[in-house]
């Protein structure tokens, strides 16, 4: 592990795998989950890649800012360039996302200030914010809309204030979520995988940006080949929000799998081979 500073001095701890001259590939994890999420993907791949992980800020063993605008989309753009600019300043890397990793990384590709240093994006269970603001705009009626809106009761319980951290801290949210965890046959999180402080700072991701960009939706494009991994058994994204976005990424591939929202920790083989595919087939690399 090492440390980068980020634009606002927040220090994000790096974690690395693989080979120091191989390409570099960046896995940013979702909520409420610390970069050792990864770490059954990052050893497949590592044979392959230069595997690059983070604690995204308020997670892990990254600083932890108590001010709920450190947690803005702009400020997680900012970690991640820290990042590049430390592990590959000269050459563009793969980019893997899971969850709130995948909801910054669509807002990574889609940015000008990064054009040309991401050469390919796999994303798991987690759409663009903004193109979540359309979707529900041009679905609110729809069963599609509302069934998304089922599936996200969470991000709504997330807004209020000092409940779902009393939740957490009492520990009746986890048990709730670990049956969601468990759902579609998958497994729950080790004990001691994550702190206290990743559910509970994880928390300003939402209040930061949902209701801000689902009100006001800007339009994101990107160029980037783009894999979207949709688990059929997802208990919160559903298909059609995580890959009904050719408008905004026309070089886009989808892939519907068997099994629900945590596909890193319960498959990681299968995540693994669906990186290593798109990786070869759309950024020219070979093996």
């Amino acid at each position: 592990m090492r440390y980068v500073t980020s634009a606002d001095g927040t220090r994000i701890a790096v974690y690395e795998y693989g080979e120091p001259t191989a390409p570099v590939l960046i896995a940013v994890h979702g909520y409420p989950d610390n970069a050792t999420l990864w770490e059954p993907v990052a050893l497949r791949l590592a044979e392959h890649f230069r595997v690059i992980t983070y604690d995204v800020r308020g997670a892990g063993e990254s600083d932890q800012p108590r001010q709920r605008a450190a947690y803005r989309l702009e400020r997680l753009e900012e970690d991640f360039t820290a990042v590049l600019d430390t592990v590959s300043p000269e050459q563009p890397v793969q980019l893997l996302a899971h969850d709130w990793g995948s909801i910054q990384s669509w807002h990574f590709v889609t940015s000008e200030r990064l054009l040309g240093r991401i050469d390919s994006f796999v994303s798991i269970s987690g759409p663009s914010l903004d193109h979540v603001g359309y979707f529900l705009r041009s679905r609110w009626r729809s069963w599609e809309g509302l069934k998304q809106l089922m599936h996200s009761w969470y991000v709504f319980y997330f807004q209020l204030p000092w409940l779902p951290e009393r939740g957490w801290r009492k520990g009746w949210a986890h048990r709730v979520f670990g049956r969601l965890e468990r759902s579609a046959g998958g497994t729950a999180s080790a004990e001691g995988e994550r702190s206290l402080g990743d559910y509970v700072n994880g928390l300003n991701l939402y209040r930061a940006n949902v209701l801000q960009r689902l009100a006001r939706p800007r339009e994101r494009r990107t160029g980037v080949p783009v894999l979207a991994v949709s688990p059929d058994g997802d208990a919160f994204v559903t298909t059609p929000l995580q890959t009904d976005v050719a408008r905004w990424a026309p070089n886009l591939s989808v892939q519907v799998v068997r099994g629900g929202h945590w596909m890193p920790r319960n498959d990681p083989g299968l995540v693994a081979r669906l990186t290593l595919e798109h990786t070869r087939r759309v950024a020219g690399w070979r093996a």
